[in-house]
């Protein structure tokens, strides 16, 4: 059972904003982008080709969210066994994931992750999170006593097994959106 104040937080718990492409690209892209958001998708091939004939010059981070999209259950799974791995005990009676329905939870929030990350790459969006949207997060979080190293670990195999499906040319950029979600989500743990 949730408490009220979960039930409150989850909705202002929001990773991705449109905040800083606001005054860089048309305002019918970032539409798309705040919809897939609002509706909690991945951007579909018809977002992708409308963004494209909007801004021609992000074809390539297009492709490769496509890419990161049709692979997302598999990296998902890849990153939930890395935890199953580093935390044997937490699904069990007494960890931080149990019960079942509290590690499905967590699998969700990978999943999502990978969403919020995907919209970074494919508009360029380096800084892609909300400080207000991950403010409420993170009181989520404590609400629930999500046992963040867990989730940290999950989000650096997410990075790990994404990452593995590009050339390593492309690497590096990718890998600055991950980056930059792990770099918010070590600070919740610093803070609470």
């Amino acid at each position: 059972m949730l408490s009220e104040r979960a039930k409150e937080l989850i909705p202002k718990a929001r990773i991705f904003t449109v905040e800083s492409i606001k005054d860089k690209y048309p305002e019918n892209a970032i539409a798309i982008f705040q919809q897939a958001d609002d509706d909690g998708e991945y951007l579909t091939d018809n977002d992708l080709q409308k963004i494209q004939e909007n801004i021609p010059e992000l074809v390539t981070n297009l492709n490769r969210v496509k890419l990161l999209r049709d692979k997302a259950a598999e990296i998902v799974d890849q990153a939930r066994k890395e935890v199953l791995i580093k935390f044997p005990q937490i699904t069990q009676s007494g960890g931080g994931l149990y019960p079942p329905i509290r590690a499905e939870a967590c699998w969700r929030d990978f999943w999502h992750f990978l969403r919020c990350i995907s919209y970074g790459v494919a508009g360029k969006i380096t800084n892609f999170t909300s400080e207000e949207g991950l403010k409420n997060m993170e009181l989520l979080y404590q609400e629930l006593k999500v046992p963040l190293p867990a989730m940290i670990i999950g989000l650096e195999n997410l990075k790990i097994y994404s990452l593995a499906e590009f050339s390593t040319s492309e690497t590096e950029e990718i890998a600055t959106y991950f980056d930059h979600l792990i770099i918010q989500m070590k600070q919740f743990a610093t803070s609470s």
